[in-house]
């Protein structure tokens, strides 16, 4: 429950009458206030899925109080701060975010798409704050859905219609390339036999629209999807997604080298770690023949819970802290590479500081450990460390 300041009175955000007041403000252009910290800490009104939502004002999430549920780290923790300002512009006047991507979202009739940085760079980012990778674009969605936070009241509360559901509510106000995200972006319903003709319908009314001819140049819709099998086909490969049981998605042979070299470290995460499942985000175009081929894709390997991790260690890491009923955000790379230090989980304790929790590599350089220690120090926050070459995860915070 949290206690907001909109116009001159102070109400619930469990009120009955909530939603008209979030209207109004939206209509009046007001910054309600969250009550959370004596002051008030000011939002913004957007429209999400067909209502008013509430949200974060840009970059204040840490001045909210850590048992807030508008709480956010300090961006420096994940690969937030890299891109947020230039790759992500969000407007708190108008509700709607410009993201600005390094991949295409459409293609020249009879050519190959542009190949994304995500399908050239080992590790497939980099540094540069200014474009959003293919991964990036997926950890900023899940972010804003805010699938990377866990509280003990969310388990067994996540599906994919759960997820489904927030991450289309996560695209609405954003644009990108000139385009609606919410317009390209396209999600499988779950799976229903006694709906599969209606589902269907619903989908190819979608893409129609979506990947419509644009000159010579033919737009490219956007996939995310749980992946159920990378398997040979006649010619090539094919990639199933999970609820589109007689919709594959066709990969040549040089995207399929490129996502066996690129996301080999995601491929044997998801192979090894039982109950765990992988998510795709993929570029994706339809040829006369109505065959679904994939341009460009990015991985990403999720617990049972949803949360996304790196390597067994962060896995075991975010199980611990579940099972032991704690608050956590897991921060996500974004373009970061892997050799740059990021937190692994900011742990949100019941009405005490918020704590940094990270993971340092076996065999760590020197020049890793000095970049870790210099997070640390800016983040204004307390931490812990599990030096995986000292063996055993170390003991948790009481």
């Amino acid at each position: 429950m949290r206690r907001l300041g909109i116009g001159d009175m102070e109400v619930e955000d469990s009120a009955g009458d909530i939603a008209e007041r979030l209207a109004e403000a939206f209509a009046r252009r007001e910054h309600p206030l969250c009550l959370c910290r004596p002051e008030g800490v000011p939002m913004y009104v957007a429209r999400a899925g067909g209502r008013h939502v509430l949200k974060r004002m840009p970059g204040s999430g840490p001045r909210h109080d850590p048992d807030c549920d508008s709480y956010e780290p300090p961006h420096a923790l994940s690969g937030l701060g890299a891109v947020d300002g230039e790759a992500i512009v969000e407007n708190a006047e108008d509700g709607v975010t410009l993201l600005k991507l390094d991949f295409s979202l459409s293609k020249q009739a009879g050519r190959a798409a542009p190949a994304s940085r995500e399908a050239i760079d080992a590790g497939a980012v980099k540094t540069d704050g200014s474009r959003l990778s293919l991964r990036a674009l997926l950890h900023y969605l899940w972010e804003q859905a805010e699938f990377n936070r866990w509280r003990p009241a969310m388990t067994g509360r996540r599906n994919w219609a759960v997820l489904r559901k927030f991450l289309l509510e996560a695209a609405e106000g954003k644009t990108a390339k000139g385009k609606s995200l919410a317009d390209v972006l396209f999600i499988p319903e779950i799976f229903d036999a006694d709906r599969d003709a209606a589902i269907a319908q619903r989908r190819e009314t979608f893409l129609s629209r979506a990947l419509k001819a644009e000159g010579k140049r033919r737009s490219l819709a956007m996939l995310i999807g749980e992946v159920k099998e990378i398997a040979p086909a006649r010619f090539g490969h094919r990639v199933v997604i999970k609820h589109l049981p007689r919709f594959p998605f066709m990969l040549n042979e040089d995207v399929h080298r490129r996502i066996n070299a690129v996301f080999a470290p995601e491929l044997a995460l998801w192979n090894a770690t039982a109950d765990s499942h992988l998510i795709a985000i993929a570029t994706f175009g339809i040829d006369a023949a109505g065959i679904a081929s994939i341009e460009s894709i990015a991985l990403m390997v999720v617990t049972d819970r949803w949360l996304p991790f790196e390597n067994r260690y962060e896995a075991a890491l975010i199980d611990a802290l579940a099972k032991r009923g704690a608050s956590f955000v897991k921060s996500l790379r974004y373009n970061l590479p892997a050799a740059h230090p990021i937190a692994c989980v900011v742990l949100r304790q019941d009405g005490a500081a918020p704590l940094g929790m990270y993971i340092v590599p076996d065999g760590a350089e020197a020049d890793y450990r000095e970049k870790l220690d210099e997070l640390i120090a800016e983040s204004g926050i307390a931490s812990w460390t599990w030096n995986i070459g000292d063996g055993a995860m170390p003991e948790l915070p009481a």
